[in-house]
């Protein structure tokens, strides 16, 4: 229930709310719920029928106990039933169980599931009183993007939901009513949210004191990569290649010809220069050694999932030393980026992007063309054109090899976590950091806080305001428990 579990985390960012003069919802008349009896708490079952004398059987359809689902909830002219319940309680405890996390209790799980799924019932009652609705073709196109993200094809999405047990037309369906809940939100909640100037000005001015706490790092990095689906013995003769650049290190070579001799990150040539980037921004085991030392010395070997890194720190300075270096260099550039899938290697995506590239070398095609072609990028439509982009505004292996770019030159292909790619800058300019971009970076961090604390607001009035019935005498009293 892997894939199922992550397209599904933007439940807890769906919401809706009730507009001021929407009245509460009356209950439902008798024959809403006639569906099952006002006393059903448990399903019913049918009894086998009595065996004839010298019968050795059981009639067919009479040869077993047949569960019949039962009504737990009724919202407003809905309900929610003990099925609906069951197959929610599976899906979320398989992906717990699939992410280590500790079980809560049957019983606290059932509570905090049937409340959320009541919620929900909620949001999507509103929304369609509201007309909001998603159609197939909508549906389609967010599908691909969520088989994209998973660096699969719509097809292999289908089989692996199958193979996990999950129907696929379940599982559009739960899609559609994530994106319906997710556009009330934005018409209820997102819509409504104002940010003033005084608002941005605090913000900036908390920022600006918490940035002389704060610190960044320049950073060197010599990285020994370990290939694909390596033997232990490949992987003992790459770290012997790491731990024989420690020892020279440590005899006083030269970090930059060491990183240009031994590296195979893309930044080798440039003496390992990574730049200078803020522990948050790293690896968490990167941070963490980064954090105890002191400008000019190197990290032991750290070993990640595919290559033995050693690490340096150049230098270190506070955000509030970084914030006063009035220009900064921006880089107009474009890509070709080959996503990395089941079907096509890393190694597969470099031969094809050095084909692409000697084919540009040869000025025998034009980089926009062959990225609205081939590029896998949602900058494809732009021949791959990127914007002007600040530092920090790309991956760290990308922003060294686009840096190390001369205007007009094209890189090899520079592999990061999104794919490997291949870089031409067009331009390059040096510009104050625009008081402009720094206050629309804090309104929008302003907005997001503000948004994440009115969907909560706005999700418990639409519990409030719903006609909620208890079926089932326990969850009447586990609901009377938890609002105390």
């Amino acid at each position: 229930m892997k894939l199922l579990a992550v397209l599904l985390c933007t439940a807890a960012l769906s919401g809706c709310s009730l507009f001021s003069s929407k009245k509460k919802a009356e209950p439902p008349k008798p024959e809403t719920v006639a569906a099952a009896p006002a006393a059903a708490t448990a399903p019913a079952v049918a009894k086998p029928a009595d065996k004839k004398d010298g019968a050795g059987f059981l009639p067919p359809g009479e040869s077993g106990n047949v569960a019949i689902d039962s009504i737990l909830v009724v919202v407003n002219d809905e309900v929610i039933t003990q099925r609906e319940l069951n197959n929610r309680i599976q899906t979320v405890t398989a992906r717990m169980k699939q992410q280590n996390v500790q079980m809560p209790d049957a019983a606290d799980l059932r509570r905090q599931l049937l409340e959320r799924m009541i919620v929900e019932r909620a949001q999507l009652q509103q929304a369609k009183e509201f007309g909001v609705r998603v159609d197939d073709l909508q549906l389609d196109r967010s599908i691909s993007r969520i088989a994209e993200a998973q660096k699969l094809s719509v097809q292999q999405l289908r089989d692996q939901m199958e193979k996990e047990g999950t129907p696929f037309a379940s599982f559009r369906e739960d899609i559609r009513q994530e994106i319906i809940m997710q556009r009330l939100r934005e018409h209820e909640v997102d819509a409504k949210i104002q940010i003033s100037d005084a608002e941005v000005d605090s913000f900036l001015a908390a920022e600006k004191a918490a940035a002389a706490e704060q610190f960044e790092v320049n950073i060197s990095q010599i990285m020994v990569r370990i290939p694909d689906n390596a033997s232990a013995e490949v992987i003992a003769q790459r770290r012997a290649r790491a731990e024989e650049v420690m020892r020279q290190l440590r005899t006083g070579a030269d970090f930059a010809k060491m990183a240009a001799t031994y590296s195979d990150a893309s930044d080798a040539l440039q003496g390992g220069a990574v730049g200078w980037r803020q522990p948050e921004r790293l690896p968490p085991i990167f941070a963490e050694a980064l954090s105890k030392l002191k400008p000019g010395q190197v990290t032991p070997i750290i070993k990640s999932t595919g290559a033995f890194h050693i690490l340096k720190a150049v230098d270190r300075r506070s955000l509030a030393e970084a914030q006063a270096v009035a220009a900064v260099q921006q880089t107009h550039a474009r890509h070709i980026l080959i996503k990395v899938t089941p079907t096509m290697s890393a190694a597969d995506a470099k031969r094809k992007l050095l084909e692409l590239k000697e084919r540009l070398d040869n000025n025998a095609a034009k980089f926009e063309d062959l990225a609205r072609l081939v590029s896998n990028d949602g900058s494809a439509s732009k021949g791959g054109d990127l914007g002007w982009l600040y530092p920090g505004d790309t991956m760290p292996e990308f922003e060294a090899a686009m840096n190390a770019l001369k205007i007009g030159e094209v890189s090899q292909p520079v592999e990061t976590s999104f794919g490997v790619h291949l870089i031409e800058v067009l331009e390059r300019k040096s510009d104050d950091v625009s008081k402009e971009r720094e206050r629309n970076t804090a309104r929008q961090a302003l907005r997001d806080r503000k948004v994440e604390e009115a969907t909560e607001s706005w999700q418990r009035e639409v519990r409030d305001r719903a006609y909620v019935e208890y079926r089932n005498e326990d969850d009447k009293l586990a609901n009377a428990n938890a609002n105390k």
